[in-house]
């Protein structure tokens, strides 16, 4: 009996542990005004307190909001939540609607683009410098990049029950969680082809810089076949860590090329320096300023401590759960993002936490994967598209993305089958699973074909499109109010967090440049 078989035994006969799956969203979205332009307005004062409150925050620009979920044991629970928070701020906003595509609205220039502020606390200066960091090594415009980020994990139970070796239940789950990852790198070209919705950008994204991208109308550029530009090196990328490669293999070696990534100086980061006329303007000259900056499309994750580091809490805990970075916003869906897709990443999720996941060598399958995520995302619908099928035994044989995608499909159902099964004995996971074949047998039917053909269609630009779908979904939003509880707990959150960060701000007694010190010193050799 194989590895994954006998997982698949094990859940088959213990389908309570997939009712303890946990997942949680976190939706960014940008603030634009009636006409489509970037909202240099403040962080709304009706939202709370974007340091301290859990569910409503920003991202890197003060433009960008983030709605955060709480963890939930089903898709229904999640969307409900998330649709919840999204139909608070539409009502919130009242000029202003949130923009509902992955690649930014039309943008003012560099200079008047906001960097997130949240406050004079020591906690919210470290998380604004940080950001002001981001501006000088990338430029605020990457700083506008939106994107659902979906977080995953599972009951320490199942570790147990895969047979995962090890010490502790930390370094259980660790492992377990790494071999999740490694799946994970292999296969999540799948998802961009699946789910990828940015195929085209507006021009003024681009500004001066020189591209490669073919013109569709006077605002809109593309590529034929791309599926996410986002994810693309049109993306947010970091050039100092472009060959900075984190291992998966172990969770040892992971957390000692963080390490050395949060701790080597850069020499165009120490040409910037980190204070200019007096004032913070990034937290060090390092390869990475603190390890979120690494750019990944998925990342092992731990809950922290105020000042605790990421890597530290790692060391010591382990990982707790796992956060795709990966997905596009979702232009149909007025949260951004669908039950259907969500379900399909929990049972895509699963089977890479199920199936045998042998290491990545130093070079080989690492590097294909790699390869193989980066061609799909600019040329995913090419016709007859050959990937390189990043096996152990077959890492260097051409495969091409239809034969494989149908292959892993027919892998996937199984495990969509039993969640389905653990849930009540519906078919949410299954159909969702078997709804994305068409895709595949039919490029024209993914997002990202369906977006450019709206376009041509209808000879409107990318801007003009995205305008009218972010207005009607707001308008869709408001036309439903929340409860007159749901309302009122919302409003409560976000007036405590208000009262939460004066106290921050009345509490610190150390100078900032003291708390950075900390911070830097909190971070441990693992």
């Amino acid at each position: 009996m194989t590895l994954s078989s006998e997982r698949h035994a094990a859940l088959r006969q213990n389908p309570r542990l997939l009712k303890g799956i946990l997942r949680g969203i976190e939706k960014e979205g940008l603030r634009v005004d009636n006409q489509g332009v970037l909202a240099t307005t403040p962080h709304p004062v009706a939202l709370g307190s974007a340091l301290t409150n859990p569910r409503i925050t920003t991202d890197y620009s003060e433009s960008l909001l983030e709605l955060i979920t709480g963890t939930h044991d089903s898709v229904a629970g999640l969307l409900e939540e998330l649709e919840d928070t999204h139909r608070f701020v539409a009502r919130q906003l009242r000029d202003e609607l949130i923009w509902n595509q992955s690649m930014p609205a039309h943008l003012p220039e560099e200079a008047d683009i906001p960097i997130a502020w949240y406050g004079s606390s020591n906690t919210g200066m470290l998380k604004h410098v940080y950001r002001r960091g981001l501006a000088e090594r990338y430029g605020k415009t990457m700083q506008c990049i939106a994107g659902v980020h979906y977080n995953f994990s599972l009951p320490d139970e199942i570790w147990e029950h895969f047979g995962v070796d090890g010490s502790s239940i930390e370094d259980r789950r660790s492992k377990g969680y790494l071999a999740l990852i490694r799946n994970f790198t292999r296969y999540s070209w799948l998802l961009m082809y699946l789910f990828g919705a940015s195929p085209a950008v507006s021009r003024k994204f681009l500004r001066d810089a020189k591209h490669s991208l073919l013109s569709l109308d006077d605002d809109t550029l593309y590529l034929p076949y791309a599926t996410s530009l986002r994810m693309s090196d049109f993306g947010y990328q970091n050039k100092a860590q472009s060959e900075l490669q984190l291992c998966y293999n172990d969770i040892e070696t992971f957390l000692n090329r963080m390490y050395n990534a949060v701790t080597k100086p850069w020499p165009a980061y120490e040409a910037i320096g980190t204070h200019r006329n007096g004032e913070w303007i990034q937290l060090n000259t390092h390869i990475l300023q603190i390890e979120n900056e690494y750019y990944s499309t998925i990342r092992p994750k731990r809950t922290t401590g105020r000042c605790e580091r990421p890597a530290t809490a790692l060391a010591a805990r382990g990982v707790q759960y796992i956060e795709v970075r990966c997905l596009d916003i979702d232009p149909e869906s007025p949260i951004g993002i669908s039950a259907q897709t969500s379900h399909f990443m929990d049972a895509f999720l699963l089977f890479c936490a199920s199936e045998d996941s042998p290491f990545f060598p130093e070079t080989g399958m690492c590097r294909n994967s790699r390869n193989n995520f980066s061609t799909v995302v600019k040329e995913g619908r090419k016709p007859g598209l050959q990937l390189v099928k990043a096996d152990a035994t077959e890492s260097d044989q051409a495969i091409g993305l239809v034969q494989w995608g149908n292959e892993l499909l027919e892998r996937i159902l199984p495990y969509a089958q039993m969640l389905d099964a653990a849930h009540g004995g519906g078919q949410h996971y299954a159909q969702a699973v078997q709804a994305q074949a068409p895709k595949l047998q039919d490029s024209e039917q993914t997002p990202s074909a369906r977006l450019l053909r709206a376009l041509r269609d209808e000879r409107i630009s990318l801007h003009d499109y995205t305008l009218r779908q972010s207005q009607r979904h707001r308008d869709a939003l408001r036309a439903v109010a929340l409860s007159q509880s749901k309302q009122q707990a919302l409003a409560d959150l976000a007036g405590q967090s208000l009262q939460e960060q004066v106290r921050l701000e009345q509490s610190d007694t150390e100078s900032f440049d003291a708390y950075v010190a900390r911070y830097h010193a909190a971070l441990k050799r693992p």
